[in-house]
């Protein structure tokens, strides 16, 4: 047996104060071989893994050890004491949370010694602890207050004067500390330093003074504070936004995936009085392991914006005024029809469908190229990646990366853009030991984790690439970066997982492109493609890009297959967001759908999406708020938001999961895939979907790469089903049993069944599986349907050009964007808005030499676009001949010197002193 004595111990580094190293008491254990162990615990023979923990092995055979700085996402520290148990043959009482199971054990979790120890632990945590509970936001959920009542002595022999301290003190914008409460569990701190890599928060002082403390002048600015308020088992952490708004037991929850990026992490959204006053994390351990980014934990209150429209508006005497929803919706259809009419289908488009639900991309994408019959569809505003190579690409999910030979990161800055995805490449980096290599402009987020950089220049990443692709393949010799990233896969099995993103929007999509490109070469490259938008994968897999219908199908390859089973679909291949743009700005476009988006803002070329909206024809906005696009609609159409309504998502990995509706929204709302249903009344289509579930089932039927994905599974997949389910059928769990699947269906398993039972429950399932194929037969099974479509495949893409020789006293452009901006989630969010920076130029020292100006100064940037006055700064981050701006920040003005037709942007930057 391994006594906790004989773990090693991690030693402290030199020169770290004690006061900064809350894991000098950390243990090192050991893993073992793989196998299987027999142990005792209270008298039941259990079996466990080589490795295990004790105290998990127990949770997972049905008891529970009392616990208070143990975590199962972190590394065992032993400092509560809390978990004392006894085990046959060792001297003393053990901490279970550090104890590693071995076989033949003998444990006792209740017996006199166990009970004496966490009696007295009890009282020594509760010496200094406040009776606050009443008005404490833990109180009624509080680990500390459950495990007193089933662990602790009953009463207190304490009758001194209990230590008083000013509170709360604020550590962040978002996080406030009672430390009259906290119990010294190092939970906090632990997650901001092993998990968040933001040690920003440590113990100070001694014994009965022992603290949380933040260093001068360096607050707790992390990206994922809220997690240590979750998992704070008193109330000694909590979060602005929640504290005094409801107490636990007047809260109903729904489970759902959070959409304020495309990671898609899940949650429990909790209301009261029909309002949301929080998001828990949940732990999948396929996708957030628990964990949100604090935007994403807090965006819930844009849901209740006093700024929201709430009823249907049309514009009349060049105002937009309130109306019913039928005359709004006779309006739009009028239009629409009249631009159809005039001008057929090709004057129509439609922008935007990223921020909504599965029903509403597939429904919108259904009334666009089944109904009006255009192909002018785009998810995405020219500042993604194209639908032929994100849609194509050979697919790894986010646990692969815990088990790649490789990862390779291209691009962009995934702390800013999909933060719970940082964490995972982070784990799997520092944890797991798998080789990072990141490919990128500057040094961002995963950079101190990397096991190799290599650096490029704006508008060379795909040349970048082909020299990495070869080296990995074999072919060394031309880059020594490119061969130091090769050598760290010697010895090392398994598939090369590549993050693709577009994380410089001054530079063309087809410098991404031919990255893509070229590293797809490798036969062991599996890809994440990480677009930002919370469900932009979900709209263009069911539709919303061009040149694609719903299920990850060419329009030429689906052609006949969406024809049979919709009526029609658009004769030719339509334009993309940058092409729809230029149409409008030259007139060509007479009808246009905002859905959910904003180009004006979110476009990164401001005078193309400028020119557009000034000269667009009928415009139809479909939006939560009056931005600076949709204040031009001709109709505004208001739609329900996260949290408003049910449905499904896919995150960037291709996993749908369901969306759960917590409050019903205030005026008259509707969701989006319900207002795509009354126009294509009003234009002579009649959908015949009144729910979600149909919708959902729809899309199982018809849509070739979610085959089988319908609202039954979604109800019963505990972590959702990645698409194609039949090529992830090991993954696919339903409650406590992992199902098989044939020919991409699913056999409805009874919960609590164990595996070797699977054969008899199929059998007695037989007829409810029955019913569900009956019900969901699909229009390939009707008469005289065609053959289903192939999925699309991404073959090659398009050769980039090489960028223009950079003048000698110019500087190129990085842009990419922030967690904290100017959209709306930030902005409407009264936690959030104040969290957004200054922008800021930033070079490189040496640029800010040459130039003659100091950290501070304004200066004057011009592009061939456009000119703004920025303060600057230097940055040792920044390579040499670039500055980096962040796009989308009130006030940055970056969109106004990128003009997207061109390779990259160059910059001119002059003191104005």
């Amino acid at each position: 047996m391994t006594d906790v004595n004989d773990v090693p111990k991690v030693e402290r580094p030199p020169g770290v104060p004690m006061s900064q190293w809350p894991s000098a008491y950390e243990y090192v254990l050991p893993t073992g071989a793989p196998g299987t162990v027999t142990l005792t615990i209270d008298g039941r023979e259990v079996k466990a893994q080589t490795g295990d923990l004790l105290i998990k092995v127990a949770q997972d055979h049905g008891t529970y050890i009392p616990r208070f700085c143990y975590h199962e996402r972190m590394k065992p520290v032993g400092m509560c004491r809390m978990c004392l148990v006894e085990v046959e043959g060792m001297r003393g009482m053990q901490i279970s949370c550090a104890t590693v199971v071995a076989d033949g054990m003998v444990v006792h979790t209740q017996s006199d010694a166990a009970r004496q120890a966490q009696d007295g632990v009890l009282e020594l945590l509760l010496i200094n602890h406040p009776l606050d509970c009443p008005v404490c936001d833990r109180g009624g959920e509080c680990p500390l207050q459950d495990t007193t009542l089933a662990f602790g002595p009953g009463e207190s022999r304490f009758v001194e004067e209990k230590r008083h301290w000013e509170k709360p003190i604020p550590i962040s914008e978002l996080v406030l500390l009672d430390r009259e409460r906290c119990i010294q569990c190092g939970r906090c701190t632990r997650f901001a330093d092993e998990i968040a890599g933001d040690a920003l928060i440590a113990f100070g002082s001694r014994g009965a003074h022992t603290e949380v403390i933040t260093f001068p002048g360096d607050p707790f600015t992390s990206y994922f504070s809220g997690n240590t308020v979750q998992i704070c088992p008193v109330g000694a952490l909590t979060a602005t936004p929640y504290r005094f708004r409801a107490r636990p037991w007047d809260l109903s929850a729904v489970e759902t995936s959070c959409t304020t990026c495309s990671v898609h992490c899940r949650g429990a959204l909790e209301s009261s009085s029909n309002r949301l006053v929080r998001l828990l994390g949940v732990d999948s351990e396929p996708v957030n392991h628990g964990w949100l980014c604090d935007k994403g934990r807090f965006g819930y209150e844009v849901v209740h914006s006093e700024d929201r429209v709430r009823h249907p508006m049309v514009r009349k005497n060049g105002e937009l005024v309130e109306c019913s929803w039928p005359e709004a919706l006779d309006v739009a259809a009028e239009g629409l029809k009249r631009a159809l009419e005039l001008n057929g289908p090709k004057s129509v488009a439609l922008l935007g469908g990223a921020r909504g639900t599965n029903e509403d991309a597939y429904v919108w994408a259904r009334f666009a190229k089944g109904v009006v019959g255009t192909d002018n569809v785009d998810a995405q505003l020219g500042d993604g990646i194209p639908a032929e190579v994100a849609l194509g690409l050979p697919e790894a999910t986010i646990a692969d990366l815990d088990r790649a030979a490789a990862i390779v990161v291209v691009g962009l800055d995934l702390k800013e853009e999909v933060p719970v995805l940082y964490l995972r490449v982070k784990r799997a980096a520092e944890e797991l030991g798998v080789p990072l290599i990141e490919l990128a402009p500057r040094d961002q987020g995963l950079t101190r984790y990397a096991s190799t950089s290599i650096r490029s220049l704006p508008g060379e990443q795909g040349e970048t690439a082909r020299r990495l692709a070869d080296a990995l393949g074999g072919a060394r010799g031309t880059d020594a970066g490119a061969d130091a990233a090769a050598a760290l896969l010697e010895g090392r099995a398994g598939d090369i997982v590549v993050v693709l993103g577009r994380g410089d929007l001054a530079e063309s999509a087809a410098s991404t492109v031919r990255a893509a490109t070229e590293l797809a070469r490798l036969p062991q490259a599996r890809f994440i493609v990480a677009l930002r938008r919370g469900n932009v994968r979900g709209a263009m897999d069911l539709g919303l890009a061009p040149g694609f219908l719903p299920g990850r199908v060419t329009l030429d390859a689906g052609r006949e297959w969406f024809g049979h089973a919709w009526g029609s679909v658009p004769a030719t291949v339509g334009l993309d967001a940058e092409g729809i743009l230029r149409a409008a700005e030259q007139g060509r476009i007479h009808a246009l759908m905002l859905l959910g988006t904003d180009p004006h803002d979110d476009c990164p070329d401001h005078a193309l999406a400028e020119g557009a909206l000034n000269a667009a024809g009928f415009t139809i906005a479909i939006d939560a708020f009056v931005t600076d696009s949709t204040k031009r609609a001709d109709v505004f159409l208001p739609v329900t938001m996260w949290g408003e309504k049910a449905g499904s998502v896919t995150n960037l990995e291709g996993r749908v999961q369901r969306v759960g509706q917590k409050v019903s929204p205030d005026g008259t709302a509707m969701p989006d895939w319900r207002i795509a249903a009354e126009l294509a009344l009003r234009l002579g289509v009649d959908f015949d979907l009144e729910q979600p579930e149909e919708v959902q089932d729809e899309i199982a039927r018809v849509a070739p790469a979610y085959t089988g994905i319908d609202s039954t599974l979604l109800r019963r997949a505990r972590d959702g089903a990645v698409a194609p389910v039949a090529d992830h059928r090991d993954e696919l769990v339903l409650g406590p049993v992992s199902i098989p699947l044939t020919d991409a269906r699913w056999e409805p398993i009874r919960p609590g069944l164990d595996a070797v039972e699977l054969e008899d429950a199929k059998t007695a399932n037989d007829e409810a599986d029955a019913l569900r194929a009956d019900r969901l037969t699909s229009v390939a099974q009707s008469a005289g349907a065609p053959p289903a479509p192939a999925l699309h495949r991404f073959t090659g893409g398009v050769t980039d050009t090489a960028p223009p020789a950079r003048d000698a006293y110019a500087l190129r452009l990085v842009t990419g964007r922030t967690l904290y901006d100017g959209g709306i989630t930030v902005a409407a969010s009264d936690s959030l808005s104040e969290l957004v920076a200054d922008p800021v130029l930033l070079i490189s020292p040496q640029d800010r030499d040459r130039i003659g100006v100091e950290d501070g100064a304004e200066v004057r940037v011009t592009s061939a676009r456009g000119s703004l006055t920025l303060a600057v700064r230097a940055d040792a981050a920044i390579g040499t001949g670039t500055a980096y701006l962040p796009f989308n920040l009130p006030g940055s003005g970056v969109s106004d010197l990128v003009d997207l037709s061109t390779a990259v942007t160059d910059l001119r930057v002059e003191s104005l002193s």
